[in-house]
């Protein structure tokens, strides 16, 4: 959330900055706002004062014999009480109505970050992976079409038990995803993160601790109601990412000096709408509604963000390194920040597949597997964390970074691309063999039904 002291010394530099991001934001009505609600406060404590100074005067008048003043200084100090009582309400609603428009701020950019209106004006840092000789087929088919073939996954009956953008993963595939979570999740332990296996749904103010909420109720999952009616905070949603429920576990906390940095990691379902996306990915498990992820959250003091920024991206980049799959780093310009970060590092594998027009100069297509973002104090100021540097000094927000690490049905997908065979199988990356019983090969299985007759068999 944004800073209101920040608001008011600085509201130039909160405008500019703003618009480099692209936001439509009145500065200026909020600032209205603001001086309104200052000055209800100022008058409140005033007439307070004066209350009190009265109340003071009464008990003196009472001792003086002073009845005639005394009465004129009660009815005065019952005007006061209901004159208070009003000003109250009014900066009570001020106050709401301020909060409801800041939540609906995003975050400023840091000054590093390049100037841009979108994803075109990405700034390309560094690619890795792409220097040795990795031997492909002729023709690399599609991760849908390999799927289909080993049947491995599954779409036809995810869309008859559920509905489109879902899928069944099955035997190999399966195996595959299993591999995969704790093969990163075993990376990570190495790189100190402590993990946390947090519940799925998540309480509407925590959606709103992490900036997902009020913004982007139509991409979330509610239980028990429609994203269009009014919501409670105490309305569940499905967890759309492991950053919600572990960044808010701390919420209205004090964190001590000695806590800090603090690394989770955190294995989790995902369930998103991908409202706006109707039409596009509409084969494969690219752009689905449910998907797994590891998550690393972190929380440090505001002077070691940055450092931590670049220390948590290559924490991310690792899992790709140990399986040898080529991708590139890009640093987000502002238009494409998203809601609540200051800075954000995209990590995008390579899967050469599918020809895309904004692919690699070798072919295929780039695929975002995560984000690594430092949100500053944006989300502590919206979940209330804070931290006491020393035991004697007050506490101040502290700063947090999450990265993805990483989403795995696309990291899958490069998987099944990048190391299938003239054969038609796929290779296993060495570090996921132990995590898969040894198996060195995924050569699919048999299908089963009426519906795998007449399919022919597979050599």
């Amino acid at each position: 959330m944004l800073d209101r002291t920040d608001l008011r010394e600085n509201p130039d530099e909160v405008r500019s900055a703003l618009d480099d991001r692209g936001a439509d934001v009145d500065i200026d009505e909020l600032l209205e706002l603001d001086e309104r609600w200052r000055e209800l406060k100022a008058r409140g404590d005033d007439l307070r004062h004066e209350r009190n100074q009265i109340t003071k005067k009464i008990g003196q008048l009472v001792a003086d014999g002073e009845d005639e003043k005394r009465e004129e200084a009660i009815e005065r100090s019952q005007d006061l009480k209901a004159e208070i009582e009003d000003v109250e309400d009014e900066a009570i609603e001020l106050q709401d109505e301020l909060q409801e428009r800041l939540l609906e701020v995003p975050q400023l950019p840091d000054e590093s970050v390049p100037l841009g209106v979108d994803e075109r004006h990405n700034v390309e840092d560094r690619r890795w992976g792409f220097d040795e000789d990795h031997d492909l087929p002729d023709e690399v088919t599609p991760h849908y079409e390999l799927g289909e073939e080993l049947d491995i996954i599954d779409e036809e009956r995810a869309a008859k038990t559920t509905g489109a953008g879902f899928y069944f993963l099955k035997g190999e595939g399966a195996q595959l995803e299993h591999a995969l979570i704790q093969f990163m999740m075993d990376v990570h332990r190495e790189q100190g993160y402590v993990d946390v296996f947090p519940p799925v749904p998540v309480k509407s103010s925590s959606m709103q601790g992490t900036g997902q909420l009020p913004k982007f109720a139509d991409d979330a999952y509610r239980l028990g109601g429609s994203n269009d009616e009014e919501y409670d905070h105490d309305d569940l949603w499905l967890c759309p990412t492991a950053e919600v429920p572990v960044t808010n576990m701390y919420a209205d906390e004090i964190l001590l000096d000695d806590d800090l940095p603090l690394k989770h990691q955190a294995y989790t379902p995902n369930f998103r709408r991908e409202a706006g996306e109707h039409g596009t990915e509409t084969r494969g498990i690219v752009r689905v509604h449910q998907f797994n992820k590891v998550e690393l959250v972190n929380f440090v003091e505001p002077e070691d963000s940055y450092d931590r920024l670049e220390d948590l991206l290559d924490e991310a980049e690792e899992v790709l390194r140990r399986l040898d799959l080529p991708y590139r780093i890009l640093e987000l310009c502002t238009g494409d920040l998203t809601f609540a970060s200051a800075k954000t590092y995209d990590i995008e594998v390579w899967a050469p597949g599918d020809d895309m027009d904004d692919g690699p100069e070798e072919g295929g297509r780039w695929l975002e597997v995560s984000s690594a973002s430092n949100f500053e104090d944006f989300q502590a100021r919206r979940a209330g964390l804070r931290y006491r540097p020393e035991r004697h000094e007050s506490a101040e927000y502290l700063h947090t970074l999450n990265a993805s690490g990483l989403a795995i049905p696309r990291v899958m997908v490069a998987i099944l691309e990048y190391y299938q065979n003239e054969d038609g199988t796929v290779t296993v990356p060495e570090p996921l063999r132990p995590y898969m019983g040894g198996k060195e090969v995924i050569e699919g299985h048999e299908k089963v039904g009426e519906s795998a007759l007449g399919a022919g068999e597979r050599e």
